[in-house]
């Protein structure tokens, strides 16, 4: 997800994104790069900058990552790095590394997300 420097506060309440957020549920594996411990988890929010990962024990803020998601009709790889963790809901992750033939899948989901709204 977003990282402090890349979002703005203007109120407790009020909170502007790099990127609009969309809900979609797909199942997330991923590795994380120092200790190649791998997990598995689900998505709440994707974007095409980062996703939020619902998950009880998060990784710590830094922490870099590999993940793959899986929704209906593909595959996205990518790495990135834990940009909030939040203990008991989950983490915040921002995108670091996206080839461009990940990142058509990514735009292809969240362009069937907004057909659907």
């Amino acid at each position: 997800m977003d990282t402090p420097e890349n979002i703005s506060t203007t109120s407790n309440t009020s909170v502007q994104r790099r990127a609009p957020r969309f809900q979609i549920v797909t199942d997330v594996e991923f590795v994380e790069v120092q200790t190649d411990s791998r997990f598995k988890a689900r998505t709440s929010d994707l974007s095409v900058v980062g996703c939020y990962v619902d998950m009880p024990n998060p990784l710590p803020i830094g922490t870099e990552i590999k993940l793959s998601l899986e929704h209906q009709d593909g595959k996205f790889t990518a790495r990135g790095v834990v940009a909030l963790s939040e203990s008991n809901l989950g983490m915040g992750i921002s995108f670091t590394a996206v080839d461009s033939e990940q990142n058509g899948i990514l735009e292809s989901w969240i362009a069937k997300i907004r057909g659907s709204d």
